[in-house]
């Protein structure tokens, strides 16, 4: 349970003493100690963790690569900041006469960190011509969050980053940068744009996953999660949100004793009934004057799809004013990969394992989006971390609705996936466009009518069953994204052919994006004479 004493009623108060805590305990298993010399006690036995101890945890020995910055490159895009899943990479902008003043007051040995800061027509030329004082954008690598996984490389289209190897010389360097970023201060209110959403993470108000989580490198879920909390505390702030997380992959590395990245309070329960937790949390909160307080209750495609389906359809129905993510990697990460009736037809995964008489899961795949949409007057959008404004107003929109609203997100879980762990982004990307994960959002204040409250918008080729890149003139179905993960490398023999399965797959996957251009009033293109 992750808290913040100061901002909590005095029986909470007394579970924890975040300070003494954060020098007793964190101290010990910091020197590597800690199971060894800590006797048991009470605020263990509670399983009480105080908010953000992961930000002091050092994950910089465990990888041989870390991302180095190209300032001449960077247009500030912010894409780097935002994807990152271990708030491992951040920015700045500061006004450039008063940067000027720093730069110029360091001693000699510090010359280098000029070069970190970038002229960006987003933050210097373009307020410089309106008559505006002009900024210096920087991006610092905090070197203790870092895994190396390389995921900010991938989605940079400016090659402003590439990794470099990590030596006894450039180590001490990396440190100094990210001293130097913490040294300079906060970015200024009239540099952050509500309008581009992308600027959020330059608040330190929306910087309330401060990593140390213990998640796998470049792991998909956990970049999901950072970006709803950037979102929720960047209009609510900091104070105005708490999570209720269910038994899984998200509540192991959240809260892997004694770290927790999480500077907002955090609180996980069982596998099954998380949603009728955050129905007590939401009634308590509210009987304390709490209404306006953001509650967000996650799980995996295990807790809301499968075994607490029916508490997450008993939560809608109360008409409650709670939140869900869906961190949906279409298997039970947290098992080993146990398959879930998210995973597709043909995956391989635990209990559906790929062998002589069945090739992986037979079953087709459930669409919790239009099972939600079923409730009355439910938010429900279907998004990735990899489409960031869609995301980004997803969960925002999401916050302002009052009653019941449901995000799910496709979230690349690289081990049991079979993907590399600089990829996350790029298959979730890949998933909308080969209509295996389509983006959606249905938003009841829309209109009566179902067609009304449906968008599409976002997805490539809304009125056509494939989509067709423009360059190559390749068709992208749902072969084409299985052919790049692991999970499905079976299903294709010596020559590339695919399997009857998953040819199956695919044409599940055409219908189920047939019904949602039905449901959106869009009036799709007839099959080609050799079919789809």
């Amino acid at each position: 349970m992750g808290v913040t004493p100061a901002k909590l009623p005095k029986s909470t108060e007394e579970i924890v003493d975040a300070q003494a805590f954060f020098d007793r305990v964190v101290g010990a298993y910091e020197r590597g100690v800690g199971d060894i010399e800590l006797e048991a006690d009470l605020d263990t036995a509670r399983s009480a963790i105080p908010g953000g101890t992961g930000g002091i945890r050092d994950f910089s020995f465990i990888a041989p690569e870390i991302p180095e910055f190209i300032s001449e490159n960077c247009i500030g895009c912010m894409e780097c900041v935002v994807e990152c899943p271990d708030t491992a990479i951040l920015a700045r902008v500061k006004p450039e006469p008063e940067l000027t003043k720093i730069l110029d007051a360091l001693p000699e040995g510090d010359a280098h960190l000029r070069g970190d800061w970038a002229k960006t027509r987003k933050y210097h030329t373009t307020r410089e011509k309106r008559g505006e004082e002009p900024g210096l954008f920087g991006i610092f690598i905090d070197p203790t969050k870092c895994k190396g996984c390389a995921e900010c490389v991938q989605v940079c289209d400016d090659n402003a980053l590439r990794m470099i190897k990590k030596t006894d010389e450039n180590m001490p360097v990396i440190r100094r940068k990210f001293e130097h970023f913490r040294e300079v201060g906060p970015t200024p209110e009239e540099f952050i744009s509500e309008k581009l959403l992308t600027d959020m993470m330059l608040a330190d108000r929306s910087l309330q996953y401060v990593g140390g989580a213990g998640s796998c490198a470049g792991c998909g879920e956990a970049t999901a999660l950072r970006m709803m909390t950037a979102a929720t505390t960047f209009v609510h702030g900091a104070d105005g949100m708490g999570i209720c997380a269910a038994t899984g992959c998200n509540t192991v590395y959240s809260s892997t004793y004694p770290y927790n990245p999480f500077n907002v309070p955090w609180s996980n329960s069982l596998f099954e009934n998380v949603a009728t937790f955050a129905m007590g949390v939401r009634a308590r909160w509210d009987q304390m004057g709490w209404q306006d307080k953001r509650l967000w209750c996650i799980g995996g495609d295990g807790a809301m799809l499968d075994i607490g389906f029916q508490a997450l359809s008993r939560m809608l129905m109360s008409g409650m004013d709670i939140k869900v993510l869906v961190l949906d990697t279409q298997v039970y990460s947290n098992t080993g990969g146990q398959a879930s009736t998210s995973t597709y037809t043909g995956q391989r995964a635990k209990m559906s394992e790929h062998g002589k008489v069945l090739g992986g899961k037979q079953e087709r795949r459930k669409e919790l989006a239009q099972i939600v949409m079923a409730h009355p007057d439910v938010y429900v959008a279907q998004t990735t971390a990899a489409h960031i404004n869609h995301f980004y107003r997803a969960i925002m929109r999401a916050n302002e609705h009052r009653g019941p609203a449901v995000v799910i997100v496709y979230t690349t879980c690289q081990p049991e996936h079979g993907v590399a762990d600089h990829l996350a982004g790029h298959q979730a990307r890949l998933a909308v466009d080969s209509r295996a994960f389509p983006l959606l959002e249905y938003d009841p204040d829309r209109g009566e009518l179902i067609r009304e409250r449906l968008s599409l918008q976002g997805n490539p080729a809304k009125d056509r069953d494939w989509y067709e890149n423009p360059k190559t003139k390749e068709r992208i179905d749902f072969l084409t994204f299985a052919r790049t993960e692991g999970r499905f490398e079976k299903h294709f023999d010596a020559e590339g052919h695919p399997s009857e399965t998953l040819l199956r797959a695919m044409e599940d996957r055409r219908r189920n994006w047939r019904n949602l251009q039905e449901l959106a009033g869009i009036t799709p293109e007839q099959p080609s004479a050799e079919g789809s």
